[in-house]
């Protein structure tokens, strides 16, 4: 699995972003192939993170051409600035039994 990690550092508003791209980004990603799941934090101060999982780094880069024109063209009142990607193969996924 692949994930990419999105760090923006002066969101003028982190839940109207995220409450915004419920429904933009969620269908986009959605309709991705190799899409696995979505998240968005608010780390406070007007830092807000998007964690982004996928089957594989092809199915990343597919679908981040997407989400950013869809960020470009939707939430560029929020001021969101360029984010900090990284992004990398995951090499340990634990996860509860519950």
């Amino acid at each position: 699995m692949y994930m990419v990690i999105r760090k923006y550092a002066k969101v003028r508003s982190v839940a109207d972003a995220a409450r915004r791209t419920k429904s933009g980004i969620g269908q986009i990603l959605r309709e991705s192939h190799g899409f696995r799941s979505y998240y968005v934090l608010d780390a406070g101060e007007g830092v807000g993170v998007a964690v982004l999982i996928f089957e594989d780094c092809e199915s990343a880069n597919a679908a981040n051409t997407k989400v950013l024109e869809f960020v470009q063209a939707s939430l560029h009142d929020l001021d969101l600035g360029d984010p900090e990607i990284v992004a990398g193969e995951i090499l340990v996924n634990i996860q509860s039994d519950q």
